[in-house]
C-alpha cells in the first residue's frame, strides 16, 4: 500500500466532496446540517488555493482517499500568521495512517510558508481527533461550551495550537 501525497486537481473535487459529505451526514467532524453540492466544494477548495494556502489530496491506487488544507484562522490582519486546518480521510480508509501523512505535509508546508501557529478546532466527543493531534505536539488551549447544536444535543469544541517556531 502506497499513500501518494500531491496537490489538490479539479478532478479530486467529487472525491473530496463524498468524504465532506459522509462527514457532515454521520459525524460531529464538520458541525455543518446539510451536504454541499459539487460546486459549492468547488468553491471552498478553490477559495484556498486562490489565497495561496494549500490544499492536498492522498492518493491510494489512483484514487483520492483523503485530503487536507489549512487557511485564514480569523480574517483580522494580525492573524496573518496563523491557520486553522482540516484533514480528512475517507471512511473505508481511516487507520491506515493517511491522515497522519496528510497533517504532517501541512506542518511541513505551513512552516515553509513562515506561519507561526495551527489551529485544530476538534468537536470534544472526538477524542482519537484530540489524541491524534496531541502526538503531534498540539496542546488544548481551550475548549468553548455548546458552541455548536447537531443530532439534537449540544457540541462543545476543543481549540488545539501547535507553534510552528
Amino acid at each position: 500500500m502506497k499513500i501518494k501525497l500531491r496537490p489538490y486537481q479539479t478532478e479530486d473535487t467529487q472525491a473530496t466532496l463524498d468524504i465532506i459529505n459522509y462527514n457532515i451526514l454521520n459525524s460531529t467532524a464538520l458541525y455543518d446540517y446539510n451536504i454541499r453540492s459539487y460546486e459549492q466544494q468547488k468553491a471552498i477548495l478553490d477559495e484556498k488555493i486562490n489565497k495561496h494556502f494549500p490544499v492536498i489530496v492522498a492518493e491510494l491506487d489512483g484514487k483520492a482517499v483523503g485530503f487536507g488544507m489549512y487557511s485564514e484562522f480569523r480574517f483580522r490582519e494580525a492573524y496573518k500568521y496563523t491557520v486553522e486546518h482540516s484533514v480528512y480521510v475517507d471512511k473505508d480508509h481511516h487507520g491506515k495512517g493517511i491522515g497522519k501523512l496528510l497533517l504532517q505535509k501541512l506542518i511541513l508546508l505551513a512552516k515553509e510558508q513562515k506561519l507561526h501557529t495551527m489551529i485544530a478546532v476538534i468537536d470534544a466527543e472526538n477524542q482519537s481527533s484530540v489524541d491524534f493531534h496531541e502526538k503531534f505536539g498540539f496542546k488544548i488551549v481551550g475548549i468553548i461550551k455548546e458552541s455548536g447544536f447537531k443530532f439534537d444535543r449540544w457540541l462543545n469544541s476543543v481549540f488545539m495550537q501547535l507553534i510552528l517556531e
